[in-house]
């Protein structure tokens, strides 16, 4: 059992709260960094789509998870960084330039939404945003000239310093740098007054605007910065599929960035990680199955929603906590084993009868 000692306020704020953190959290780095050396192309390449889910993850959760905005419109904002990514490539422009202007078109969409959105909530928010998602699958269409339409858009190779980075592992190494890089960013932005007010928004917007957090703001500010976020994802996507068209960017992938995080763990950085690997894993898992399925069940088409949506049944009524609550209290029961009970250190949230704005 762990016992740490606060002997300063700053110890509230650290990102690594004790010398283990650093151990296996660079353990961790460090087997990522040597992945290459050890793995197949084909492996390789499913690691790189499981970072890149979890980026993606990682902006959703930074509006619904810190915020309390639910979002089922955030495959527009992939689109906008994959397009935008892909459109920059076109014109020459090296990747450091790319794939930050990707960034900057998804916020600039995250804006768009975010300004009208911020005066919504709850169910109203959600269509909000899932009619605009709608609405940036018909404008990408409708932009035949510079998008390509249904015919769908060949997106370049990656450049650096003027060297193409065609390998797997290359893309791998890329993917890596930009998701420690943003996650770094966010449990930064989470420590800081800003991430602070992002949480009383979430958990009482009429206790938040008492202590004099500017609301409306502090929501657009978090529709931005996950709007960026997602962007990054997207033009990384771009990269994975080096072929995008429309209707890889429709309300399923939505709904599988929401199932990501809510099976992972809301409100943790660590949620979107695990919720990555679990999905992104268990459709190539449900993908490699089929093969060795009856053909009666493996060639069903939908097979792969139907099992999404028993395992997001199945989490919410049996460990709404996600995958990381559960992990959680797996390394409780060891740390305090024998002293460990059920009950144990639980959590208890209570809301105010104000949260609901009138």
């Amino acid at each position: 059992m762990r016992v740490l000692f606060k002997q300063s306020y700053d110890q509230d704020i650290r990102i690594a709260k004790h010398r283990g953190h650093l151990i296996w959290y660079g353990l961790l780095l460090l087997s990522t960094l040597c992945a290459p050396l050890f793995v197949g192309s084909f492996y390789l390449g499913e690691l790189s789509r499981v970072m890149i889910l979890a980026l993606a993850g990682l902006g959703l959760m930074f509006v619904t998870g810190f915020t309390g905005q639910v979002s089922l419109g955030h495959a527009a904002f992939v689109a906008a960084g994959a397009y935008a990514n892909a459109w920059a490539l076109s014109r020459g422009w090296p990747s450091l330039a790319a794939i930050p202007f990707a960034g900057f078109v998804s916020m600039l969409c995250g804006l768009a939404v975010a300004v009208p959105a911020s005066r919504m909530s709850g169910i109203y928010l959600a269509i909000g945003t899932l009619a605009f998602a709608i609405i940036v699958e018909d404008g990408i269409i409708k932009l035949d000239g510079i998008t390509g339409g249904n015919r769908g858009m060949a997106v370049e190779a990656p450049v650096f310093l003027g060297f193409r980075m065609w390998e797997s592992w290359q893309l791998y190494y890329l993917c890596l740098f930009v998701l420690v890089a943003c996650i770094f960013a966010v449990l930064n932005f989470m420590r800081s007054p800003v991430g602070r007010a992002m949480i009383a928004v979430r958990d009482s917007e009429v206790s938040a605007r008492s202590l004099g957090v500017k609301v409306a703001r502090t929501k657009i500010f978090a529709f931005a910065v996950s709007a960026a976020i997602t962007g990054f994802a997207g033009a990384l996507f771009s990269h994975y599929l080096q072929f995008i068209s429309p209707e890889i960017f429709g309300v399923v992938l939505s709904i599988q960035l929401l199932l990501m995080i809510v099976v992972g763990g809301l409100g943790t950085v660590h949620g979107a990680i695990f919720g990555a690997a679990l999905v992104g894993l268990l459709e190539t898992g449900i993908n490699l199955a089929k093969d060795y399925l009856p053909p009666g069940i493996g060639s069903q088409p939908g097979l792969e929603p139907l099992l999404f949506g028993i395992i997001l049944v199945g989490f919410i009524l049996f460990e709404p906590q996600g995958v990381y609550g559960r992990w959680v209290k797996i390394r409780s029961y060891f740390e305090l084993f024998p002293l460990y009970r059920r009950k144990t250190f639980v959590r208890q949230r209570s809301y105010l009868k104000t949260d609901r704005m009138q």
